[in-house]
């Protein structure tokens, strides 16, 4: 299955105030000392390629272009996030029956690097379903290393919020 994720890209930091759309991608510091810019206005599709290795394990997998880099070469960690909530989020839908799942909490740590080119491969594993929860624990990894790890809570939607 290959699920699209759209996202809009960009962060303002004004005195005393913020916007928030999404992620950061490139930073540029404004002359005035009132305001920061950080990023580009950007949509970024996120193509999520994903498999089901069982009832409870899930494996995607992303390829790094130019755009999820950060100013060091490497891939961005705001990218990476995104990456493991789509996939993790995914894992989560499906493990509960196509129920729609939003996420509660996602702790995501940072463990190694990839780069332009390199093709990124998630894997998620449900670890225990509730009634209205779904627990899960994902890595990423690239070139057989591992990138970062993370778990996560999804809540899953019975009823419509809008």
């Amino acid at each position: 299955n290959i699920y699209n994720i759209g996202l809009l890209y960009s962060i303002t930091f004004r005195k005393f105030s913020s916007t928030f759309e999404s992620d950061v991608l490139h930073s540029n510091r404004s002359h005035q000392e009132d305001k920061l810019d950080i990023g580009l206005k950007v949509k970024l599709v996120i193509q999520l390629n994903s498999n089901r290795i069982s009832n409870l394990e899930f494996e995607f997998k992303v390829k790094i272009d130019e755009n999820k880099l950060n100013s060091a070469g490497i891939t961005h960690g705001g990218y990476i996030c995104s990456v493991i909530d789509a996939g993790a989020g995914a894992a989560a839908h499906r493990a509960s029956k196509n129920t729609n799942c939003v996420t509660i909490s996602l702790d995501v740590k940072f463990i190694g690097v990839s780069k332009l080119g390199d093709e990124i491969i998630g894997f998620a594993k449900i670890q225990k379903i509730t009634n209205s929860l779904v627990f899960l624990n994902c890595y990423l990894k690239s070139k057989s290393k591992l990138v970062a790890s993370a778990s996560g809570v999804w809540k899953k939607m019975t009823k419509k919020i809008f």
